[in-house]
C-alpha cells in the first residue's frame, strides 16, 4: 500500500498493479498489516481517495495485544470484487 500510495513502482507486484490501473481496471486491495492504524493509515487514506482502488473490509486484528494491526475479512472478497466491477466501494470498510 505504501509503494502504491507514493507511486513507487519497483517490484513486479507494483508494476502489475499500476499497469492494471492504467488500463482502467479496478484494483482490489485486501489489507493485512501490523501498522494499518498507525504509520500506514496515511497511505491507506491516500488510496481511498484515488480512482479505481477498492478495499476489502477490514477490522482490528487483536485490539488488546495489537491495537494498530488490521486484517481483511475474507468473507467480503467476492462481494468487494463485484462492487468494484460496478465502480463502487463496499461499505462499511472498517468493521
Amino acid at each position: 500500500m505504501s509503494k502504491l500510495a507514493c507511486d513507487i513502482i519497483d517490484t513486479p507486484a507494483t508494476m502489475a498493479a499500476k499497469s492494471h490501473l492504467r488500463n482502467g481496471f479496478p484494483l482490489v486491495i485486501a489489507p493485512s498489516t501490523n501498522n494499518g492504524l498507525s504509520g500506514n493509515a496515511e497511505n491507506l487514506g491516500r488510496l481511498l481517495n484515488r480512482r479505481n482502488y477498492y478495499f476489502v473490509p477490514f477490522r482490528q486484528d487483536n485490539p488488546i495485544t495489537k491495537p494498530r494491526s488490521i486484517v481483511f475479512d475474507a468473507e467480503y472478497i467476492v462481494k468487494t470484487i463485484e462492487y468494484a466491477l460496478d465502480g463502487e466501494q463496499i461499505s462499511p470498510i472498517l468493521l
